[in-house]
């Protein structure tokens, strides 16, 4: 899997970390049980400080995508992914909310959204990057 930031961006390096990594589990590139590379490695890989990678895996530990071994090093969690929550429910209504409201400010209709969030779930299970 290849990690691609945007240090330009203003979503945080550690989030879109966080992000890329969970994409990748979701879309079949990262297996359950698959080593991640430890935290040194992977920001000398990708250049950010290694404090940014530790607060990435903590978050992704923390909701329980993966687990951290003393032997085996940092791995996709093998016992499968967190479960579908309420709080999980109430985080994604709470993040999607201002993204519709500014479709609806720029005349995209509820099938033209529907249509992209489709399209973003297609090209996630299907392995497709995005674009």
């Amino acid at each position: 899997m290849i990690i691609q930031l945007d240090m330009q961006s203003e979503l945080p390096i550690y989030s879109q970390l966080v992000n890329q990594i969970i994409e990748g589990i979701a879309s079949g590139q990262l297996q359950l049980g698959e080593a991640l590379p430890s935290v040194r490695n992977l920001a000398a890989d990708i250049g950010v400080n290694l404090h940014t990678v530790n607060k990435a895996y903590t978050l992704l530990k923390q909701d329980g995508y993966i687990q951290v071994h003393r032997q085996k090093g940092v791995v996709v969690n093998p016992d499968g992914m967190p479960e579908l929550t309420d709080d999980f429910l109430r985080k994604q209504h709470s993040e999607l909310r201002p993204i519709i409201a500014e479709a609806i400010c720029r005349s995209m209709s509820k099938e033209q959204l529907a249509a992209v969030l489709a399209q973003i779930y297609d090209d996630i299970k299907e392995g497709h990057s995005e674009e």
